[in-house]
């Protein structure tokens, strides 16, 4: 299926690695111009050559997501950079699980607060790309802990907020073309990830995880980022609003 993407410009955050250097491996792959940010240099930097190697346009900036003035300037300049901008991909998290007020901040300054000020700024190039070919697109990862809770979590409850922020988007966007959607992994496994850390600390407990997936095994970066460029896609011009578990079948929540 041809997606539709070739000469697209697209912003991913958190894309140095796991979902997010996935997400803008196949963007890539489908002929989308792609720009890039993460925490560190050296990875921003592999991801921009790896992504160049695939023919297309590709640039990025070491930014701290927490720091609103930078994370706005960095979609700024990937608009300026790219040519315009027809896909944001807000995919970076804090990643932290805990109940403590530090948890709570790093979740809403960098999952919450990101996800606002990358769309504040990418907004007017997304309507303008949307006005032009009829549709543009803004993806959040959140996760399936939005939904699931067993204690006080700032990672599930911000991951929650998410969701709702993004069917106020998609509300507010469908006049003009502009999407918003959410796709929500279940447990993902690659090595030096989460899942990938807990494996070689904590065997038993990855085991007993991979049991209560009705698949027995996690998913690929690979599987979740199928999934979010197929949504930004404008192969799914008239999806918007949705949010899309990607879990294996491991939540026993039905969505009506």
């Amino acid at each position: 299926m041809d997606l539709q993407l070739k000469g697209k410009k697209a912003v991913v955050t958190g894309a140095s690695r796991g979902i997010g250097w996935s997400i803008a491996e196949l963007l890539a792959d489908e002929g989308c111009d792609v720009a890039v940010c993460a925490r560190g240099q050296d990875g921003v930097d592999a991801a921009v050559k790896a992504l160049e190697a695939k023919g297309v346009k590709a640039w990025g900036r070491a930014v701290d997501i927490a720091d609103g003035p930078a994370i706005t300037g960095f979609v700024e300049d990937a608009a300026k950079e790219l040519g315009g901008l027809d896909i944001l991909i807000s995919n970076a998290s804090a990643l932290v699980n805990g109940g403590s007020e530090a948890d709570w901040r790093s979740m809403f300054e960098i999952d919450m607060l990101g996800a606002v000020r990358t769309y504040q700024a990418a907004k007017p190039h997304l309507e303008k790309a949307a006005g032009a070919g009829g549709d543009a697109a803004f993806i959040i990862t959140s996760s399936v802990s939005a939904a699931e809770a067993s204690g006080p979590s700032a990672y599930g409850a911000m991951k929650a907020a998410l969701i709702h922020y993004a069917k106020g988007v998609a509300k507010e966007g469908a006049a003009k073309g502009v999407r918003c959607n959410v796709v929500s992994p279940g447990t993902v496994f690659f090595e030096g990830g989460v899942w990938g850390n807990v494996k070689a600390n904590a065997p038993g407990f990855f085991e007993a995880m991979i049991k209560r997936n009705p698949t027995g095994r996690m998913a690929t970066p690979e599987e979740v980022a199928a999934a979010t460029v197929f949504l930004a896609s404008p192969r799914s011009a008239f999806t918007t609003g949705i949010n899309m578990l990607v879990d294996g079948a491991i939540s026993s929540r039905v969505n009506f």
